[in-house]
Order: C-alpha cells, then structure tokens, then sequence
C-alpha cells in the first residue's frame, strides 16, 4: 500500500483540480525508474490508470502504481515538504537499504542481495 501525508493529498488536490479535465481514472501514479547514483528514481505525476495498475485510494485520492514498481514502493508514504531550498514531494520508503548523498536516488534490499551475490560469484 502507499499512502498520502495530508499536505501531500492537498498538494495532489489543489494540481488535479487545476488540470482542464480529470477523469475518474486520474491520480497520483507513483513508480520507479532506472537511473541515478544508487541504482533507481522516484518517478510521480498526475497520470490515468492503465490495465496492470494497482490503485490505493487514500484521502479521496487514487494512488497508481505499475506492476514492476509495486515492490519497490509498496509501504511508503508519499509527503510534500515546504522550506527555503524549495519544495516538492517527497516518498518514505521503508523498503530502502541505501541513498545517495544528494537524495534523489535509492537502492533496496533486493539489490543489496543480489550486488553481493553477483560480487561472490565471480
């Protein structure tokens, strides 16, 4: 399951009710994606849901999540921090073992495991 912080289920409120039209389908997708230092990204939009999808209704906002991201994701809270640097969302991951020093990439347990295996293989 992945859930919203109320500011971030605000936040998420105030951009869909600011798109010309919002299907009942549209939410918050929240995925991962290849890339960074430490191995994968945060990848969150205002999306459409599509076959595949597991959605999470939380604060009367729908949560999409794709399939290959669901692993990753699954138990992490989604918030929306305000300060002097910037703002922006931002995703509490139980599921991470490893960031990078600049926050904008992480890795998980699964890839700790198979880093040391594939190093002991060798």
């Amino acid at each position: 399951m992945v859930t919203l912080t109320d500011i971030a289920a605000t936040k998420v409120n105030e951009f869909l009710s600011g798109q010309e039209s919002t299907p009942e389908t549209s939410g918050l997708r929240v995925g991962v994606r290849g890339g960074g230092c430490s191995g994968f990204q945060y990848a969150l939009a205002l999306d459409e849901q599509r076959d595949g999808d597991t959605i999470f209704e939380d604060h009367g906002i729908r949560v999409i999540v794709d399939e290959q991201s669901l692993s990753y994701v699954d138990g992490s809270v989604v918030d929306f921090k305000e300060s002097m640097m910037g703002s922006g969302f931002e995703v509490n991951n139980p599921n991470v073992v490893a960031a990078c020093g600049c926050g904008s990439s992480f890795r998980v347990a699964d890839d700790e495991e198979a880093a040391a295996c594939a190093s002991t293989a060798g």
